[in-house]
């Protein structure tokens, strides 16, 4: 089955995935149209070839022009438009560098083979298909239940409908037979009378069973109702929740909104058939007609449904977030604009541009010593439409603001929250009028607890409350949560620590990793216990360690550090990072000379990285070595690939040279990290050193080197390089060798005394 096939029948959290991977500068239009033909040429290789860019370039608009011939056929004048417009895009952007169109198209084929790679694994691992999957099953089998009921009843109304007709017809009819001059025979009257008889008993039938299947369908009506309020909003909540805070990206709203959609359509139908059962009421009734008996009760409930899913329909799709800082959500500095998304999840053209909405900050928040009250700045109301993409009903607020109010005089009345640890919440209010039914709906809808903070200072502190909040409550609304913050199991929080490696970055933690991180918090006696507890207080207040600043600071600034100057040498494992030096021995003990490993500083709350390499003294002891972290500062003037590539060790008069040979375990350090070093330039500079002015400076390059002091020599430096050594290691002993380098040293020493008697200084 070709690729763009098995993306289509993934499941819609897969979907959105794929989704995200095409844009206004190459459309999914295209993926879609052109896939058998896309799929068959080697990307790759077009990529890296100009002319051949150019053909293939030239071939898909010629392909495009071909699908504008089929849709001519077919007269579709809009997909005609929008291929067209797609094909004038792709010139405008592409005609001067197509080679940048072949590597998107290379780049998102591969996303695409990690996306399928992804679900396939997932149901492996399942054993058949995932839990959500099933439940998604169960619940479209018991929307199609509710269709169909729908489908029937309308079918049974309009049967009833013409079973009346024809009712009303014989009645006249006969009435008007009767008082005719020459009327019927008894005997014709009597057959007559037989027939509308057993047709009313018919027509009193029907009216049974037609109120009975509406009964029945409002009962299938709601449970799906209360499986969709009670558990998948829910459940959809709590996923946007872990999103939030860098877990897996929540999926499924659009699903969600079939759902909700599919019940509204169905009680709207609902409710239309009971108004036709009036009329056929109006028209002809009896005693004990069920009509009557049933008619106030299933519009009164029909109704109340409706209301129950409208009220629950208005949903935060997109939380509060700084574009700024997109990946920290829910943490809003003041003066700053923020932007919030909200969606309704009926989505039905009679309530399009019928929700104004209005954003309330802190709503129904009593008055707290303390508590910091703002303002909300900038458009707080917004009219709900369809959106073009989706064609969705939703709302985005893209200019908002937060204003701290002044309070009068010295501000004396400190609450018992600090800044980052004073939740505060923002509100969406709106009211919806039912056409003819005169029911006007409150709607709201509540953002998850957002913390503001004045200075960009108090981010990573006001991020951490984040954290701590989403990981441990579904509670939107308990602002009061840091009064009394419960402590984390260690299996909540190494998973969330994960994510915040994993969201920025394609690598997250490694049990090795997340078992020193454990020690840490934990401390060695708890055995790494996935049920051991971390207050919040050891997470982001106490010190973590004698440099006096808290574990989560030290994190922040370690993913800090990876974003700015680490981020390649992460995703590709170089790094190993969180290791304790009593583990980073155990590791590099039994490795040749010249291995080392890469770790994190724990002595720097800005973030530094180190690197440690084993050597072996005379007598095959290991002897280990760490070069002084290296910070932000160091890193931007020279990366650390560089920095690794030059580093020399110098002791005494020594030849300055390189100690690191090979990245644990064993792989060389050139095939490690030649990748990143810089390219030597195509056509070298002149160097004229006697005179620089006239051709150019002499070039420079800034090495790291590390001074052994003299005492050290002998017991950690080896005169001669480790290749050298254990060659000859293998034919003297260490002890030979020792004796020998000593006899050395001592006549060389007696030869520099006899040359400076023999050739006294003239000076």
């Amino acid at each position: 089955m070709a690729q763009w096939c098995q993306l289509q029948i993934l499941d819609c959290k897969y979907l959105e995935q794929v989704d995200q991977l095409y844009d206004d500068s190459f459309p999914m239009d295209i993926r879609q149209y052109l896939s058998r033909w896309i799929e068959s040429i080697d990307w790759d290789t077009v990529a890296m070839q100009d002319s051949l860019a150019t053909v293939r370039f030239h071939d898909l608009l010629a392909q495009l022009d071909d699908q504008h011939s089929r849709f001519a056929l077919e007269n579709n004048f809009l997909l005609q438009h929008n291929i067209r417009k797609i094909k004038r895009n792709l010139q405008d952007r592409f005609q001067e560098d197509p080679v940048h169109m072949a590597m998107i198209i290379s780049r998102n084929l591969k996303e695409e083979q990690k996306i399928l790679t992804t679900a396939k694994s997932a149901e492996e691992g399942e054993g058949t298909v995932s839990a959500m999957v099933v439940e998604k099953q169960k619940l479209d089998n018991k929307v199609k239940e509710m269709k169909d009921r729908v489908q029937v009843a309308d079918q049974n109304i309009k049967n009833l409908e013409d079973l009346q007709d024809e009712y009303d017809f014989k009645v006249n009819t006969l009435k008007n037979r009767e008082n005719e001059m020459n009327g019927m025979t008894p005997k014709e009257l009597e057959k007559e009378k037989m027939t509308v008889g057993r047709m009313c008993f018919e027509l009193k039938a029907k009216r049974q069973d037609v109120v009975i299947q509406l009964t029945d369908l409002l009962n299938v009506t709601q449970a799906l109702l209360s499986d969709l309020i009670s558990e998948e909003l829910p459940e959809w909540k709590q996923r946007q929740q872990i999103a939030c805070i860098g877990g897996p990206p929540n999926a499924c709203v659009d699903q969600l909104q079939n759902w909700f959609t599919a019940v509204a359509e169905s009680l709207q139908q609902v409710r239309q058939h009971l108004k036709k059962l009036q009329e056929l009421e109006q028209k002809f009734t009896y005693d004990n007609d069920p009509i009557t008996q049933k008619k106030a009760y299933l519009e009164a409930r029909a109704l109340e449904l409706l209301k129950n899913l409208l009220s629950n329909s208005l949903v935060v799709e997109r939380q509060p977030c700084m574009p700024t800082h997109p990946q920290r959500p829910l943490v809003l500095k003041t003066g700053v604009q923020f932007t919030v998304k909200l969606r309704f999840l009926v989505k039905l053209q009679e309530f399009n541009y019928q929700l104004k909405v209005k954003a309330v900050f802190d709503k129904d928040v009593t008055e707290k010593k303390g508590f910091r009250k703002f303002n909300i700045l900038g458009t707080n109301t917004k009219v709900m439409n369809m959106e073009e993409s989706n064609g969705s009903l939703a709302a985005e607020f893209r200019h908002l603001q937060l204003k701290e109010q002044k309070v009068a005089g010295n501000r004396t009345n400190e609450g018992p929250l600090i800044v980052t640890e004073e939740l505060h919440s923002l509100s969406f209010e709106s009211e919806l009028q039912l056409n003819q039914s005169g029911l006007n709906i409150k709607l709201e809808a509540i953002s998850l607890p957002v913390v503001v903070i004045s200075n960009v200072c108090q981010l990573p502190s006001g991020w951490a409350s984040i954290l701590w909040y989403n990981m441990l409550t579904t509670e939107p609304k308990n602002l009061k949560f840091f009064l009394t913050p419960p402590p984390a199991k260690w299996s909540q929080l190494s998973e969330v620590l994960s994510w915040q490696f994993s969201s920025v970055t394609k690598r997250g933690l490694n049990q090795e990793q997340l078992n020193m991180l454990a020690d840490k918090l934990l401390g060695a006696k708890a055995q790494r216990n996935p049920e051991g507890l971390i207050p919040w207080t050891k997470f982001c207040k106490q010190s973590a360690n004698e440099k006096a600043f808290p574990f989560w600071l030290w994190i922040e600034g370690i993913l800090d550090v990876i974003k700015r100057h680490l981020l390649p040498l992460w995703n590709d494992g170089s790094i190993m990072g969180f290791i304790s030096k009593e583990r980073e021995k155990a590791l590099l003990s039994d490795k040749c000379p010249g291995t080392f490993l890469l770790r994190f500083s724990e002595s720097s709350r800005e973030g530094a990285i180190t690197f440690t390499w084993i050597e072996h003294d005379v007598h095959d002891k290991p002897l280990f070595h760490s070069v002084e972290p290296y910070t932000k500062k160091e890193l931007t003037a020279v990366s650390l690939p560089d920095i690794i590539r030059t580093y020399k060790v110098m002791a005494a008069e020594n030849i300055p040279e390189n100690p690191l040979r090979f990245l644990y375990p064993d792989i060389p350090k050139d095939k490690a990290f030649g990748k990143y070093y810089p390219k030597p330039s195509e056509t070298a500079e002149p160097m004229d050193v006697e005179n620089p002015e006239k051709t150019g400076y002499m070039k420079t390059e800034l090495i790291s080197v590390s001074e052994v002091h003299p005492s050290r020599l002998q017991d950690n430096m080896m005169p001669m390089s480790p290749d050298d050594y254990k060659a000859l290691s293998q034919y003297v002993s260490p002890r030979d060798i020792d004796a020998v380098t000593n006899n050395l040293i001592s006549g060389f020493e007696d030869f520099d005394d006899q040359m400076s008697a023999d050739f006294p200084d003239q000076n």
